[in-house]
């Protein structure tokens, strides 16, 4: 059974931060075929799985933005590509602009809360009111990853519809990917990998007996990602320090 994988790159690195912790080394100099292969052994129940394809779709950091950060992403990529990691590199790229919204804090599962004015810092309306239920408005500068997710459906469409794997497993927690993932559904059977601690997406959920049937869910431990990493060095090849 031959097995392309598909890897929202994005996804996966700040879903491993989020478990692991951003200040912490051992995860992310992730070996990418071992972590699917090791997933796929052990809970999939597919017969004679191969990983033949994996697809990592992410976006180059700006060095001008962010230099540190773009030096060790090309040294994470090239080690990717001399391990014989990846098949495939699928690039997209960032966006960056300047936000109006609405100034929120962080409630349960992640739902945006506002914040309303309370003393010591209040707001008066025009006759000199106090309102409570005022909204602050502020301007943010905000850096979007654009790509990834269109890279990831476009790739498992078309390698599922071109027959060039008999089974497939998606990387990311995105919903934006529901309709893509439900379609390969139909075809293969499908392994949908949540990278992150929060709640798997429920656009992803379904039943291992839609479509052709076979498919399974999972959600990555931080046992996972340690237990999958790269040799250091790779070649010439040094994991970066703080990793």
């Amino acid at each position: 059974m031959r097995v392309g994988v598909y890897i929202d790159g994005f996804n996966l690195y700040y879903g491993a931060r989020g478990q692991c912790g951003r200040g912490t080394s051992g995860w992310r100099w992730l070996d990418l075929r071992k972590l699917a292969s090791i997933t796929v052994a052990a809970k999939s129940g597919w017969t004679g799985p191969v990983i033949d394809r994996v697809v990592y779709c992410t976006a180059p950091i700006s060095g001008k933005d962010n230099p540190v950060g773009q030096r060790e992403q090309d040294t994470y990529i090239r080690a990717l590509q001399h391990a014989n990691s990846i098949d495939e590199l699928s690039k997209g790229n960032y966006v960056y602009r300047v936000t109006t919204a609405p100034l929120a804090t962080e409630g349960a599962k992640f739902t945006p809360v506002l914040s309303n004015p309370a003393w010591p810092v209040m707001v008066k309306d025009g006759s000199g009111r106090e309102d409570p239920k005022a909204t602050f408005m502020v301007k943010v500068a905000r850096r979007e990853e654009k790509g990834s997710d269109v890279n990831v459906a476009s790739h498992l469409l078309i390698d599922v519809l071109e027959k060039k794997v008999d089974a497939a497993v998606v990387i990311s927690n995105d919903s934006d990917l529901a309709y893509p993932v439900r379609q390969a559904r139909l075809r293969v059977p499908v392994g949908t990998v949540n990278p992150s601690k929060s709640p798997p997406a429920k656009k992803l959920a379904g039943a291992p007996a839609d479509g052709v049937g076979g498919h399974w869910w999972y959600r990555f431990e931080i046992a996972d990602y340690k237990a999958a990493q790269l040799p250091d060095p790779v070649g010439r090849l040094t994991k970066p320090p703080p990793w």
